[in-house]
């Protein structure tokens, strides 16, 4: 089965969900003129931005980070999307120096070793070239939403970064079933591990299938405390006062 078939229903007031989202990326454009990027995880709710801005013909950049690691179905959806779209992807890849030596220091199975690790492999695949995808914008677009996780439980639809930027979330209170209902009903292409249990999906090494009743977001990271399972993309840097440190 699908995950069209298991997940795409129509909320109530679905419509209203719609109208602001296209709202929220409508000013985005319009406040960020040539400097706002849609920074792209090619998961569901990401393909689902990408579908709102490629026909509505927003002037937002769309933008994507190759990890390295990723499997073959994901790093296929950037083909598909150009093809389906006619709009260019921006690829960001980590220093291939900095890959090469992490991995003869630590190994291929880094991540597994301790959290310290795995967090030092994200910040090397995924934040270096996002502060590079990022650089010169005023503005990000991502996918989030309050339903993912519960650290994600108050995301709002626009947002400070930490770093001077605006962070829009326009999905923020669209609904697992939303995203597939819209998905469904507009032929939006996705990524085919979708269909094998996969509905978070980040590096291959780091990504598993997840059980009937298991969190959204279970199949990331499997290994580690729920506290700890964020890659760093969408956790602010923290101020000196947050972290006890005096000048």
């Amino acid at each position: 089965m699908s995950a069209i078939d298991l997940y795409a229903r129509k909320s109530a007031g679905f419509e209203a969900k719609l109208a602001a989202t296209l709202e929220v990326l409508r000013r985005a454009a319009a406040e960020h003129p040539g400097r706002v990027v849609q920074s792209t995880s090619l998961g569901a709710e990401d393909m689902v931005v990408t579908d709102l801005i490629a026909r509505h013909q927003l002037p937002i950049a769309l933008a994507t980070l190759d990890t390295g690691m990723l499997h073959a179905e994901t790093l296929q959806l950037i083909k598909r999307i150009e093809a389906r779209y006619g709009l260019a992807i921006e690829v960001f890849r980590p220093v291939n120096e900095a890959t090469i030596h992490f991995v003869r220091e630590n190994g291929e199975d880094a991540m597994y070793k301790s959290i310290a690790l795995r967090k030092a492999c994200c910040a090397m695949r995924k934040l270096e070239p996002l502060s590079r995808m990022l650089a010169g914008r005023s503005a990000w677009i991502t996918g989030l939403r309050r339903e993912q996780s519960a650290t994600r439980g108050a995301v709002p639809f626009d947002e400070d970064d930490g770093q001077g930027r605006r962070k829009i979330n326009p999905l923020a209170d669209w609904s697992w079933n939303d995203v597939w209902f819209h998905i469904a009903t507009n032929e939006v292409p996705y990524n085919p591990l979708h269909d094998q249990f996969m509905p978070s999906i980040g590096c291959a090494p780091c990504t598993r299938e997840i059980a009937v009743g298991e969190d959204f977001r279970a199949g990331r990271w499997w290994w580690e405390d729920e506290n700890a399972k964020e890659c760093g993309l969408h956790v602010k840097p923290q101020t000196a006062s947050q972290t006890g440190a005096r000048a």
